[in-house]
């Protein structure tokens, strides 16, 4: 029976990568002129059209981005590592990866390691490789001193023979953005150092960890991609209420009045910073905001907000 390896991937790997990726999208679609959904195949779309379908490991172009930032990053920490990409291969073939992330945030989360991305190639499905990606994290979180690995993947207990048990819920929430009367300062800021949130909570919008999604949305990497550059994307440095906080103002492809939300503080979100966030998106054109936020602090975004029902879970294993 072949061994299953597990290291550290390299910018080699990333056409292993790649199609990874692709090989689990079942059909490769782009609106026509008309906006019907045309089937088309992989190669004529363009780059945009192919990271619609599921981010920047859809092409190998993106794909070599994202995964530099991550290794670049790594190798000038001179601590704990803000990302590591993990690839697992049988007979020297790269067939699935995952990305992991230590963080440090408020209860319930802790010194954490994050599996936030855990991939496997179709045709190797049933092949152990996510279970050995799984047990490769447990035993680097261990070895970081780290308290618990996380995930958010419902499935993780059928395919993981560590204890799992759910952590976290999140769940996706939309309110209208108001004027206001509060006093708060906001001023662009673009400096993508993960260091600026560590110990920080991110009360709005973590669908993974706090560490992964200020990786992948805050720094400014896809500018050379058209179509992503269009996109309007806000980053701000908030003061108000005496609490200072990032907000991450991302329009949604499909709604250039809606915004994604994303929000990363030392403290609790008071009703003067929500209505701070509220304000400033107002300003900026967005008439509705979107979220992910903890069932508990729902209340907190006032009762005009409504749920569509998409609730994501975070599971945790104890670690060192």
């Amino acid at each position: 029976m072949s061994q299953i390896i597990v290291r550290t991937a390299t910018l080699d790997d990333t056409a292993a990568i790649t199609a990874i990726h692709a090989s689990n999208i079942a059909r490769w679609q782009r609106l026509g002129e008309n906006g019907q959904v045309q089937d088309v195949p992989y190669e004529a779309l363009t780059i945009h059209e192919r990271w619609l379908h599921g981010g920047p490991w859809m092409s190998l172009e993106t794909c070599a981005i994202h995964l530099n930032h991550l290794l670049s990053l790594t190798a000038s920490a001179s601590t704990l590592p803000a990302g590591i990409p993990l690839v697992a291969e049988i007979d020297g073939r790269v067939l699935a990866e995952a990305e992991v992330f230590p963080g440090n945030e408020p209860p319930p989360f802790g010194e954490h390691l994050h599996v936030g991305v855990l991939y496997v190639h179709a045709e190797a499905a049933g092949r152990g490789l996510e279970q050995a990606l799984l047990a490769h994290s447990v035993a680097l979180g261990k070895e970081l001193g780290c308290k618990r690995v996380t995930i958010a993947n419902a499935d993780v207990r059928d395919f993981s023979a560590e204890a799992w048990q759910p952590l976290a819920r999140v769940q996706r929430m939309t309110w209208p953005a108001r004027t206001g009367q509060v006093f708060y300062q906001s001023t662009p800021h673009r400096a993508g150092d993960p260091a600026q949130i560590q110990g920080w909570a991110m009360p709005l919008g973590r669908g993974q960890s706090a560490l992964q999604e200020w990786l992948m949305r805050w720094p400014d990497l896809w500018a050379g991609v058209p179509a992503l550059r269009r996109q309007r994307i806000e980053r701000l440095r908030f003061s108000a209420a005496g609490s200072n906080f990032f907000v991450l103002y991302v329009e949604s492809p499909f709604d250039p009045r809606l915004a994604m939300v994303y929000v990363w503080a030392a403290t609790v979100l008071s009703g003067p910073v929500l209505a701070a966030i509220s304000d400033r998106a107002h300003k900026l054109g967005f008439r509705r905001l979107e979220t992910l936020i903890r069932p508990e602090q729902a209340g907190s975004l006032g009762p005009e907000a409504e749920t569509d029902g998409i609730t994501q879970e975070i599971y945790s294993v104890e670690g060192g």
